[in-house]
């Protein structure tokens, strides 16, 4: 029995080749992998014994040969393969360890040329195993150093795998070999500059009871590399596995926390923000934006941008909430809160990163890809479109509403003060509908003086205005662009109020 070994990922590939070896088999290994084999005392032949070539152009060429596919392809129930073999003096190979050149890690590098990517793309790797792969009924393939043992462990019981053994690692590699070719093409494409196909890379994170309703299966994914404010990557310290709407939601507070680097905490109900605000600290940010919707937050999904602390926690723990995200939790602050059982507690990477995301969203018989939005364009005092000028405070106010906004389901309007959300009017069919909803929210928590407002989209009337200004508000800020915006500003002059235009629009559907 001759088994191939080919490695970049040498983890335990020495214990494997002299178990290999103590069961009587010949081993036959390449460049690196047989200088480290042995060093390490393992008996190994060289490729280029087999094959009678050497290896030529920097090792590019050492293993495409007929001795090693020959012996990899020809099936042993083939009367006519054996009789090729046996004429061509090519022995069989019965087992294939491969991985493959570090073509991620080395595109991973920030410093990486063209030139070195392409030297890590590997070829005869991926041919071996897909040879070995496709002759799955008489050969073993192992591209995963996490299946040694398991193969071992049935050539010392029976010496040999089992069937449904070589079925399964079959299956592996050529998904292995799949994701790598996938992996060099999406990059060579970039370097290209094309964009007609898509190739997406996802690895399973679990299975989940059930997706957005009971009557729905669902799975959750991860991308191949980590980034920061993803739930994906979050490391969870307490409560029960996450649900299809609590990963909906928690993404959808995680990408508002992403907007502030001062203290900061906002909750969230079906993806919409319910209070929000920023405070001394992140226990006054908590309480801040409690207070700014007491009833909504039941139940919510509840994010800071600050490591919590035990006492942030304690005024915390009286609150039934889903879930807690911060970037680290003080031991004081898990002491206090480990205590509720089902309190999902999840530590998140919130340092800030050059990447842009991209977003994808499924629709019937496709997908729709865009960047994530992430530029928040800073207010300044020339957008103000009106006689009246807003004070530094409502400045303020207005750069905080205008962070949120954007993260609200359109049409949106949001009411703020003094750094928190005082009402939220979000999804209605028109917009004069979000804003009702929003003063309306302020006005119950006896706010009717000194708000301001800040809407996603433009007004395409004036009846918000007149509406806000009914509500007590005396600053907005909006995108602009309608053809009716000298209604708008007409009203805001006639009403007092200052009026922002960004030029920005921030849909969120």
């Amino acid at each position: 029995m001759r088994a191939l070994i080919s490695v970049s990922d040498k983890r335990g590939v020495v214990d494997f080749a002299r178990a290999l070896r103590d069961l009587g088999w010949e081993v036959i290994a390449t460049g690196g992998t047989m200088k480290l084999l042995r060093d390490s005392g393992v008996e190994t032949v060289n490729i280029s014994d087999v094959t009678g070539f050497p290896e030529i152009c920097d090792g590019r060429v050492k293993t495409l040969h007929p001795a090693v596919h020959g012996g990899l392809l020809a099936r042993r129930d083939d009367p006519a393969h054996v009789a090729a073999l046996k004429e061509n003096g090519i022995g069989f190979i019965d087992l294939v360890c491969v991985n493959l050149y570090p073509f991620r890690e080395t595109i991973a590098r920030p410093d990486v040329t063209f030139g070195e990517a392409i030297e890590n793309i590997d070829i005869g790797g991926p041919s071996m195993l897909r040879s070995a792969a496709k002759n799955w009924a008489d050969v073993t393939v192992v591209c995963d150093p996490a299946d040694y043992d398991a193969v071992l462990g049935e050539l010392r019981a029976a010496g040999a795998t089992q069937r449904e053994t070589r079925l399964r690692l079959s299956a592996k590699a050529f998904t292995h070999t799949a994701e790598y070719d996938a992996m060099i093409a999406a990059y060579m494409r970039r370097q290209a500059g094309l964009s007609e196909k898509l190739f997406l890379e996802f690895d399973l994170v679990q299975q989940l009871r059930y997706g957005e309703n009971p009557h729905q299966s669902a799975r959750f994914y991860r991308t191949d590399h980590k980034v920061p404010y993803s739930l994906a990557f979050a490391r969870q310290l307490n409560g029960k596995e996450l649900s299809y709407n609590n990963i909906q939601d928690a993404n959808a507070a995680l990408n508002i926390v992403r907007e502030f680097d001062e203290p900061f905490c906002v909750g969230v109900k079906h993806m919409n923000p319910c209070g929000a605000a920023v405070g001394r600290d992140v226990a006054e940010a908590w309480r801040r934006a409690y207070e700014a919707d007491e009833v909504s937050i039941f139940g919510g999904i509840v994010a800071v941008n600050r490591p919590l602390t035990r006492e942030a926690a304690e005024l915390m723990k009286p609150v039934f909430l889903e879930i807690i995200m911060a970037p680290a939790f003080e031991e004081g602050a898990l002491e206090v809160l480990r205590t509720k059982k089902n309190l999902r507690l999840l530590e998140v990477r919130m340092e800030r990163s050059d990447e842009r995301p991209v977003q994808y969203v499924g629709v019937n018989g496709g997908l729709l890809v865009q960047e994530l939005d992430l530029d928040t364009k800073p207010l300044t005092a020339d957008m103000c479109v009106t006689r009246r000028r807003p004070t530094g405070a409502q400045m303020s106010d207005l750069e905080f509403g205008w962070r949120i906004v954007k993260h609200v389901k359109s049409n949106a309007l949001v009411a703020v003060r003094d750094g928190r959300t005082l009402g939220v009017g979000a999804g209605q069919m028109n917009r004069v509908g979000s804003a009702e909803i929003a003063l309306r929210q302020a006005r119950a928590a006896g706010f009717t003086e000194g708000i301001v407002l800040a809407s996603d989209g433009f007004f395409p009337f004036d009846d918000c205005v007149t509406l806000a200004a009914d509500y007590g508000v005396e600053a907005i800020v909006q995108p602009g662009g309608s053809i009716r915006d000298e209604d708008s500003v007409r009203k805001a002059d006639e009403r007092g109020i200052a009026m922002l235009f960004t030029g920005e629009r921030h849909f969120k559907h």
